[in-house]
């Protein structure tokens, strides 16, 4: 099965692909050798990222319009927040994707977090790897804005585009030392509200002893994603990036940052919190250290 599986992705069948993300999701037996034969592919993941209401799911429809239009193929993963009851994805903002689920250049498939508290799916990484083996030119993956979201997709992605409202001000102020660090491009999207320009004015001062320190400024750009305004700078901003990141040692950072990750889930893979609270309560142990050194052997 996973021979013939992963033959099928390679060729770009879609279909094989979507059913093996669900193999992976679920940590089918075998997995695990699927993915060590998967071969190196260039193709670069851009992360969108950002508070709600921000227009995330509007800007990533408006630029697989445009790369759609240069005729190029498109892999999209939207994670999404879990629903408490049955750890599936709440699909709403996918309906303003609707018109490219039918489109032969584009591959979306929606994630839960499942509970996930960074605000990712546990085996994302996994599942861009299989994006990327499928032939796709750019893979986009859109977080659902939450909790340390932000900075998780900063492990993930080449290229991280951070989306902001003008209204966002406050929202930026408490947010602002991660932003700096892990934003690879700003976007400052319904940028034809009130304060628009004011807020771009401000968001550039605060980075400017970011910009001192670093050899290349983060661009802030404006966007109206609803009328597909300021779309065509952003992706050609997302380029000039993604050709910058090939002569930087931020990709080894990025292969570090992603190997760490699965050494740590596949660690804790077999570690449960309720078998935990079980030991603990048949435990004459009162030190935590004590408790958890077997672990650590």
């Amino acid at each position: 099965m996973w021979d013939e599986l992963l033959q099928d992705i390679l060729q770009g069948n879609v279909k094989s692909l979507a059913r093996t993300i669900s193999l992976v999701e679920n940590a089918v037996d075998g997995y695990q050798g699927l993915l060590e034969r998967l071969p190196a592919y260039p193709t670069k993941i851009i992360g969108i990222t950002g508070p709600p209401g921000a227009g995330k799911s509007t800007l990533v429809d408006s630029l697989i319009g445009k790369m759609v239009e240069q005729q190029k193929k498109v892999g999209v993963l939207c994670v999404d927040p879990s629903s408490p009851f049955n750890l599936g994805a709440l699909l709403g903002d996918r309906i303003r994707m609707s018109e490219w689920y039918n489109h032969p250049n584009v591959f979306i498939r929606s994630l839960a977090t499942r509970g996930s508290l960074g605000g990712l799916h546990p085996k994302i990484i996994e599942i861009a790897d299989l994006m990327k083996a499928a032939g796709f030119d750019q893979v986009i993956v859109e977080t659902v804005g939450v909790g340390q979201s932000e900075i998780e997709i900063a492990g993930l992605a080449d290229t991280t585009v951070v989306i902001l409202v003008p209204e966002a001000g406050d929202e930026v102020q408490t947010m602002k030392a991660g932003l700096m660090e892990i934003a690879d491009i700003f976007v400052v999207n319904k940028a034809d509200r009130p304060d628009a320009d004011s807020f771009v004015k401000n968001l550039r001062l605060m980075l400017a002893p970011a910009f001192q320190r670093s050899e290349q400024a983060i661009p802030v750009l404006k966007t109206v994603a609803s009328q597909k305004e300021g779309i065509d700078i952003l992706y050609d901003a997302i380029l000039d990036h993604q050709r910058l990141v090939q002569s930087t040692d931020k990709k080894f950072w990025l292969l570090a940052e992603k190997s760490f990750q699965l050494i740590q889930q596949y660690r804790m893979q077999d570690i449960r919190k309720a078998a935990l609270k079980k030991e603990w309560e048949s435990s004459e142990n009162t030190n935590l250290y004590q408790f958890i050194k077997k672990y650590l052997s």
